[in-house]
């Protein structure tokens, strides 16, 4: 018996030294810092990673999970890019597809609202002045779509959100959130339908400065101030307000830089200007982490890199431009006025005026499908499948071109001439992303996982010990945080 006691005694013991061996566990998260690389594909970080070994990006891989294989849900556009990352969800359920984008239910700005129907944008359009950086002081609600159900008052962005953002979610735990990017249309989005999730919400309208790589990358660099000031606990004021729970930015000069400059190959080798924006990046993500470091709170913060969208054509040589003319004239061939809203760009939302002439316009569009770039028209069934029929914002047609195809206006002028990538799109080059989530305890793992950008907000939740089911996209389409994370 006593020999059964000390072999007991024994036994627990050894556990008890086994585990005081083991890794302390990881610390809790307390913050979480955001950060869209727009544009960036996740090729581009894996390329600029293995030929910069000792950078800022490599080093948070080593601390983190690397998902290589993260992609948008549906789009590959500014709009619901961000609100897949914010919310959880899919344009299916956030009501937002797309910018520009239109609204049957809605009227134009500045009507009586006795006619319905109109454009809505999300982007520098509708502020008060899109030449300045501030925008003249935010959204201009003269310019806004105007809702009949609403005493025909001015839809700011925020109301056209069918879902929460996880802002709002941590906003209601009690924790601090901020945001800063480069439309106060964005940042209103980001507030949530409350238009209260935001704490403190900065935008820097990219229109108000020089439209070059230097302009961009200055401008990116008074975000970077601005979220740098955030991890010290300080606001706008210079008032101590502690640092946000979930915060951060969106760069910008790096999708500028593809648009203008691009790739030197179809493998991504950076050009001179994008590898020169991409340092840029690197230092200033260093300088975040510097900052958290002197704060003591680096190790009780998750770093998430990501992009809103990626760009095509990587290759250059697949550009083809086509005019938008012809897309109009091949719908309008099936009847005159029959087009409410076309937006096009690597991508094409077709909006009717009578929506039983879907089937006609679709075989309109296939029967020119080699003039026009298009690899696949969706209507009917098919377009069902990604997006709910008979709903108000949603388009009849969706038209996908083939990669390296943009429609523009004006395809002969100067500013189309340069122009050498668009976004918008579904194919791989306009969703597929960057994703590395980086945070004390990670071992600088590698998943090729299918993931989706929509499984970040319930990540970063988890992440804070919050509900993730807190988030009603989240609810609405089962949407998992994202796996294998310690």
């Amino acid at each position: 018996m006593k020999k059964s006691m000390l072999t007991a005694v024994l036994v627990v013991l050894t556990a008890v030294s086994h585990a005081a061996s083991k890794t302390p566990p990881t610390p809790a998260v307390k913050h979480v810092l955001l950060i869209s690389i727009d544009g960036a594909h996740a090729l581009d970080i894996q390329k600029f990673v293995r030929e910069n070994p000792s950078s800022t990006l490599a080093q948070l891989q080593r601390r983190g999970t690397t998902f290589t294989n993260a992609r948008q849900p549906i789009l590959g556009d500014s709009t619901p890019g961000l609100m897949s990352i914010l919310t959880g969800g899919s344009p299916a359920v956030t009501g937002l597809i797309y910018s520009p984008f239109y609204a049957r239910d809605l009227s134009p700005p500045g009507s009586d609202c006795s006619v319905r129907g109109t454009s809505y944008y999300i982007d520098e359009k509708w502020v008060k002045e899109n030449s300045r950086e501030d925008s003249g002081g935010g959204i201009d609600p003269t310019k806004l779509a105007r809702d009949p159900m609403r005493g025909c008052t001015p839809v700011f962005p925020h109301q056209m959100l069918r879902v929460n953002t996880v802002f709002e979610v941590v906003k209601a735990a009690g924790l601090r959130t901020a945001w800063v990017d480069q439309h106060e249309m964005y940042n209103d989005l980001a507030k949530g339908p409350s238009g209260r999730g935001l704490d403190e919400s900065v935008a820097l309208e990219r229109k108000g400065v020089p439209q070059k790589a230097e302009g961009f990358m200055g401008q990116d660099q008074r975000r970077v101030d601005i979220v740098a000031r955030q991890i010290q606990g300080r606001d706008a004021a210079g008032r101590i307000v502690g640092t946000p729970a979930v915060f951060g930015m969106g760069f910008i000069a790096f999708g500028a830089a593809q648009k203008s400059a691009g790739y030197v190959d179809a493998e991504g080798k950076f050009s001179p200007t994008l590898t020169t924006v991409m340092n840029f990046v690197d230092q200033s993500l260093q300088r975040l982490i510097r900052e958290l470091k002197e704060r003591k709170i680096f190790d009780s913060t998750m770093i998430i890199i990501t992009a809103k969208h990626g760009q095509s054509p990587i290759d250059i040589r697949q550009r083809r431009v086509i005019d938008r003319k012809l897309v109009r004239d091949a719908i309008e061939s099936v009847a005159p006025g029959l087009l409410a809203h076309a937006s096009l760009d690597s991508i094409g939302l077709i909006y009717l005026r009578d929506s039983s002439k879907t089937a006609a316009v679709a075989e309109a569009l296939r029967n020119r499908s080699a003039e026009l770039g298009i690899l696949r028209v969706y209507s009917g069934s098919s377009l069902d499948l990604l997006l709910p029929a008979n709903d108000p914002r949603y388009p009849d047609l969706v038209i996908q071109p083939t990669l390296g195809v943009f429609y523009t206006d004006g395809v002969d002028t100067e500013a189309t001439r340069a122009l050498l990538a668009e976004h918008g799109g579904m194919l791989d080059e306009d969703v597929q992303v960057p994703l590395v989530v980086s945070a004390a305890g990670q071992q600088g793992r590698v998943s090729r996982a299918s993931v989706l950008t929509s499984q970040i907000a319930p990540t970063i939740l988890s992440a804070l010990g919050l509900d993730p089911a807190a988030l009603e996209a989240v609810r609405l389409e089962g949407t998992t945080s994202l796996p294998g994370l310690r």
